[in-house]
């Protein structure tokens, strides 16, 4: 998507900020073949099926623990069962680095360990949810590559309104933490051929870092 204007640095609530084009291309296409790599069996990307029997319509792949609705295991319990994908060290380094970007130093004080990678086509959406399976109260950091999406923050008491759709690109980052923490949000829209070019992406990834809280198992 070209861009005739920049985009400024925005605190959408309390404690949440989106910082437009925090990861340059190159950083990008390297998280990219990396989702790649981590999609592929086993313990690869999923169909996500609710309790109610439902499916989510992105699906997912999760590193260091895995995400099923709703809590969290080390072996894909809803998948194939086999051990979850290890979480590098480098992804929470970049996790801290976000943090330090969005809400300033001091604000990441444990180790990420937890990422949900999810993939969005051009029908996917999310409803709106709250990140509360954690023990952890640890900034959620989130990162977008490939088609641009509508996403809807909210509020931490009600899944309606108030909240503000911000428009995310490939390259955003989001970071919500604080008094934000628990804020329902979601995804009610994916903008289908906004991806750049050069990723050879068609569709959206959405990279989301948690601190569990958990021991280590």
């Amino acid at each position: 998507m070209s861009m005739l204007f920049p985009r400024d640095r925005t605190e959408i609530a309390p404690d949440a900020v989106h910082v437009p084009d925090w990861l340059d291309p190159g950083r990008q296409l390297k998280l990219l073949e990396s989702c790649r790599e981590w999609a592929r069996p086993p313990s690869g990307l999923r169909t996500v099926r609710t309790p109610g029997g439902g499916t989510m319509t992105a699906r997912q792949v999760c590193l260091g623990w895995h995400w099923y609705p709703y809590g969290y295991a080390r072996t894909v319990v809803d998948g194939d069962g086999g051990p979850v994908k290890p979480f590098p060290g480098w992804l929470d380094e970049l996790g801290r680095d976000a943090v330090t970007e969005a809400l300033g130093a001091g604000a990441a004080t444990a180790a990420y360990d937890i990422a949900l990678i999810n993939f969005y086509d051009a029908d996917a959406r999310m409803g709106m949810h709250r990140d509360s399976d954690e023990r952890s109260e640890a900034p959620v950091v989130s990162l977008s590559l490939g088609d641009t999406c509508v996403f809807r923050f909210g509020n931490a008491e009600t899944r309606t309104r108030p909240y503000t759709d911000v428009e995310l690109r490939s390259g955003d980052l989001f970071v919500f933490g604080g008094a934000s923490r628990l804020a329902y949000h979601g995804v009610p829209r994916v903008l289908a051929g906004t991806a750049p070019p050069e990723l050879g992406l068609t569709g959206r990834l959405n990279v989301t870092l948690r601190v569990s809280g958990f021991r280590a198992a």
